[in-house]
Parts: C-alpha cells; structure tokens; sequence
C-alpha cells in the first residue's frame, strides 16, 4: 500500500521516513503536492483527520497525516494545536521568543509535546493515534538540531533539550514517533 504523507512541512517528511520506513519497507511514503487543508477543528485529532482526508481526496491514496505541538501546562495547555502559528507568522524562531515571552517569571514549565498520528483509506475508514513526550520548557532555546519547540524543549529524564538529540536519538522516544510507530502497527494489520 502506497501511503500520501499529508504535510508541506519538510522536516516532518524527513522525519517520518525515518521513522517509518524500517518499520514498513521501503517506497512506501509518497509527498503530497495538493493544497493545505483548513485546519479548523480544536483537537490534535481532529486536524490530523482533516489532512489525511484532504489528501485522500487529492490522491486517490491512503493518507498519514499529523496533528502535533507543545502543550504547556501553566498556560492551559497552550500554545497546543496552535503551536505552528502561535506567533502569528509560522516562523519557528517567532514561536520560540513568544514562548518565552510567555512563560517569562513562570516557575512551572512543566510541557508536552502531542502529536495525533491519523490513517485515512480511500474506503472511508479512519484510525488515529495519540502520543505525548513529556518534560519542561527551558529558559533558552539549546540545541541545533530538529525543528520547532525543540530547542526549548527538555524531555523528562534527560539532560539536553530535544534539539540536542540526534535524529535518530529523538525518533527513538519522541511523541511523533510514538505515535507512528503505533499507527504503523495498525497499517500493518489492514494491509
């Protein structure tokens, strides 16, 4: 089966291949070229099903698509499925100094990143899966890897931010990866 990857973001792409394909076999993700979807629903879950059937409508293809972001707890679970645009550009760097903007003289940084990991098949059925990272939001950004949160990001039971980890590192434990891999699980079960 031939799967859609239902994003524009290239570091997503990027990412998801390396965490799927050892998992699937090789070939399998093809990009998606149609326009972005509005994502107008007010869950991970929802988003990521939005995408994967805009994508399945473009194609003709099952579609994997993702919902994902940091949730911070002292600020009520925000930035959340607004995390991409939560400075109002979609540029990483804004979303960081806003981030910090926000949480400046906050002890509690405790955060999650979530993601919702969603399978659409062209015959209607819809699976998702939901996998949170959880850790603190650090005072600066750290790291010169990965994208988004990821510098200011600190996973539980670590000592560096996730943009310190090495990609493979970070595919090992991350929300994304989680949630991928357990979606994987289902892909295989349908095919």
């Amino acid at each position: 089966m031939k799967l859609v990857v239902a994003t524009h973001n290239a570091h997503k792409v990027q990412e998801l291949q390396r965490i799927l394909e050892p998992l699937l076999r090789e070939g399998l993700l093809e990009a998606y070229a149609g326009s972005a979807p509005v994502e107008d629903a007010d869950t991970f879950e929802g988003n990521a099903l939005i995408k994967a059937r805009a994508a399945v409508a473009h194609t003709g293809l099952a579609a994997i698509a993702d919902d994902s972001g940091i949730a911070v707890d002292a600020l009520g679970g925000a930035p959340g499925i607004r995390s991409a645009r939560w400075a109002g550009t979609r540029v990483d760097a804004d979303n960081v100094a806003k981030l910090l903007d926000d949480l400046r003289g906050v002890e509690d940084r405790r955060a999650a990143f979530v993601c919702a990991a969603a399978l659409v098949l062209p015959d209607g059925r819809e699976y998702v899966e939901v996998a949170r990272w959880n850790g603190t939001v650090l005072h600066e950004p750290v790291g010169p890897n990965g994208f988004g949160y990821d510098p200011l990001f600190k996973p539980d039971g670590l000592s560096v931010s996730s943009a310190e980890l090495r990609p493979d590192e970070k595919n090992a434990i991350s929300h994304r990866a989680t949630a991928f891999r357990q979606l994987a699980e289902v892909i295989r079960t349908i095919r």
